[in-house]
């Protein structure tokens, strides 16, 4: 890169990094904020809150990249245009190839990080996402018992604790087991704090006592305890065979799926759209560049307002962003639609590129159907018009 061309692309780059940072901050926020029930509601640790909100970020990255590539490029054009250096620019002979070069090395940096996170580490984000939220829903203490209330298992068991202590402690707890016909074990404890040991999940109860009722005897035999461990794996119901869903999978079991699974046979186009989803997701930030810079790469004074060429290309986005989902949804019902998939982003970069290239030929001609359809308009206008006086 030439001296000038460094400049242009550190002014896109700064506006690009402040851009992304911004708006997936904000985002993320949001997004932490709906989670935080897993605190508050289920007494989860904080290392679960963060691990869960922080698996989106790839994919809060690959869509807001693009866009905060466009407003960058729109941002460092309208820059240098106001402060005259576009003009300059394109009086000393710079031909708008060269202009480009900075943005488009921006876009390829841009394109290469989403394909990777979209091939690579996207899939894995929401495998592991999955993983993560499956533990978290079977976890018998956060999502099957509720607080002040009897809760009666299938297998046998009745489960109450009298309120929720700090760090997800149980407190007054009681714990039924009725599983062995004719036989009753009954947990009381002051205070329970589940726990993980070797990959198994237990309860550990404090300051209780274990009162055992045998078969065919009236009397119950009492021990107390300051510690015991109940295995919590009675509890809790057992899994359900866990199936992930196409974007889940690695790209390489969507380029050579199992067609013996049945549910590949069963969703057989969403396998066929999410591949082609994340091989064409790379295109986007090229196709947003050329269309920033095909609206606003030409000087103009400060006279000329770029208020209706923003506009513009900010519809071309939208109308392109549309197109992208409506491809991708048509490509998941027809084979043939997967061309649609590549056509929508390239189509916007070709139509660009001959605006870019060719933008003194695309405005004369611009120019001739504007005055071709005034004239016609005002001749329409001078029509006589028959009638009484």
């Amino acid at each position: 890169m030439t001296q000038i061309e460094r400049y242009i692309f550190r002014i896109a780059l700064g506006a690009f990094l402040a851009c992304l940072i911004g708006l997936t901050g904000t985002i993320w926020v949001t997004q932490a904020l709906r989670e935080l029930d897993l605190i508050t509601a289920k007494g989860q640790t904080l290392l679960i809150f963060f691990l869960i909100t922080g698996l989106s970020l790839p994919t809060l990255i690959t869509v807001i990249a693009p866009v905060a590539l466009f407003i960058a490029v729109v941002y460092a054009l309208n820059k240098l245009n106001g402060d005259s250096e576009l003009i300059v620019m394109s009086a000393a002979g710079m031909r708008p190839r060269r202009i480009l070069r900075p943005f488009l090395s921006l876009g390829l940096a841009v394109s290469l990080a989403v394909a990777f996170l979209t091939i690579q580490v996207m899939p894995s984000s929401f495998q592991e996402l999955r993983d993560v939220v499956t533990r978290v829903r079977g976890d018998f203490i956060a999502n099957v018992v509720k607080e002040g209330q009897f809760t009666s298992l299938e297998s046998g068991i009745t489960f109450h604790f009298r309120e929720r202590g700090p760090g997800g402690s149980l407190l007054g707890l009681f714990i039924q087991d009725k599983r062995e016909p004719g036989k009753s074990v009954v947990y009381l404890a002051e205070r329970g704090q589940a726990m993980e040991y070797g990959g198994q999940s237990y309860l550990a109860l404090e300051k209780g006592s274990v009162h055992r009722q045998q078969k065919d005897s009236r009397d119950a035999s009492i021990v107390t305890f300051e510690r015991y461990t109940v295995d919590l794996a009675a509890f809790t119901p057992p899994d359900a065979e866990l199936v992930y869903k196409p974007r889940e999978r690695a790209t390489t079991q969507l380029l050579f799926p199992d067609t013996s699974e049945t549910y590949y046979k069963q969703q057989k186009g969403r396998f066929r759209a999410e591949l082609h989803d994340r091989l064409s997701s790379w295109l986007y930030p090229l196709a947003l560049t050329f269309i920033a810079f095909a609206a606003l790469g030409d000087p103009r004074t400060t006279r000329q307002g770029r208020g209706l060429a923003v506009a513009g290309a900010v519809l071309a986005v939208v109308v392109v962003r549309i197109g992208g989902f409506a491809a991708s949804s048509a490509a998941a019902r027809s084979q043939g639609a997967v061309a649609a998939v590549y056509g929508v982003p390239l189509l916007a970069i070709l139509i660009s590129a001959i605006i870019i290239f060719n933008g003194a030929a695309v405005r004369d001609w611009n120019a001739r159907v504007t005055r071709a359809l005034t004239g016609v308009f005002g001749r329409l206008g001078r029509r006589p018009r028959l009638g009484v006086q």
